[in-house]
């Protein structure tokens, strides 16, 4: 198989973790109403969890390698902004997709660094491949129940969605693996513009979230997100 099928085959699978996600999310049912709260809102938290792991042990530590403090830092202040403005504009026009602009953040970003690894001969091109999977299968659980709370879609539609932007993966796979790997500055760009906009999601729309009355295990969920990323991160280096 060559090289190229490989990065397809990988950002694919990867991204397929994020309909799955949103199968469990509609076949989840818990009959105890206290277990089923603490089990989404621990979902929830795993994801936020993911997201910061991915920011703080992936994009970030990836992105200020190869760029300059100034870059690094008006990068990343763009991102956040970025993100307060399409929050803004989710806002205005009544429609709950915040959770899922941190997904793809999150994925497509990450599908560009595994295709530029895979085109450099990086020994953790496979692993970062399962990481991206496990972080997406939260985030695409969390990202359904936000968008079917409103009941504008329906179920198997929005599962055909997620799974359609499944496809961004091989595209930015092979982007990074044929035209951006020899160009780091661009990739750590592009990667830390996303850390920005995922940190600002993490703390603006799922950590509130995330807190439930009388309830003290779902945020362990973040923990255990966090703590995966780690163990990820530390296997690599």
């Amino acid at each position: 198989m060559s090289e190229v099928l490989i990065v397809i085959f990988a950002t694919l699978i990867a991204g397929l973790a994020m309909p799955l996600g949103a199968v469990i999310a509609k076949m989840e049912h818990i009959k105890s109403d206290w277990l089923q709260q603490e089990f989404r809102h621990g979902v929830m938290a795993f994801g936020g969890g993911a997201l910061l792991s991915a920011v703080g042990l992936v994009l970030v530590p990836e992105s200020v390698e190869v760029l300059s403090l100034p870059s690094a830092v008006m990068f990343f202040g763009l991102g956040a902004l970025a993100f307060m403005l399409l929050d803004i504009l989710l806002v205005k026009i009544n429609t709950p997709a915040s959770q899922l602009s941190a997904m793809l953040a999150d994925f497509i970003p990450e599908s560009i660094a595994l295709g530029a690894a895979f085109a450099t001969g990086s020994h953790t091109a496979f692993l970062l491949a399962v990481l991206i999977g496990l972080q997406n299968l939260p985030e695409g659980f969390n990202a359904y129940r936000e968008l079917n709370q409103h009941n504008r879609f329906k179920p198997w539609l929005l599962i055909g969605m997620f799974a359609l932007m499944a496809l961004f993966g091989p595209i930015a796979g092979v982007v990074g693996y044929v035209w951006l790997a020899p160009q780091p500055e661009v990739i750590g760009a592009i990667m830390i513009f996303a850390a920005g906009g995922i940190l600002y999601s993490v703390f603006q729309d799922i950590a509130p979230q995330v807190k439930l009355a009388q309830h003290w295990l779902p945020p362990c969920g973040a923990v255990l997100g966090f703590g995966l990323g780690m163990v990820g991160y530390m296997l690599v280096q």
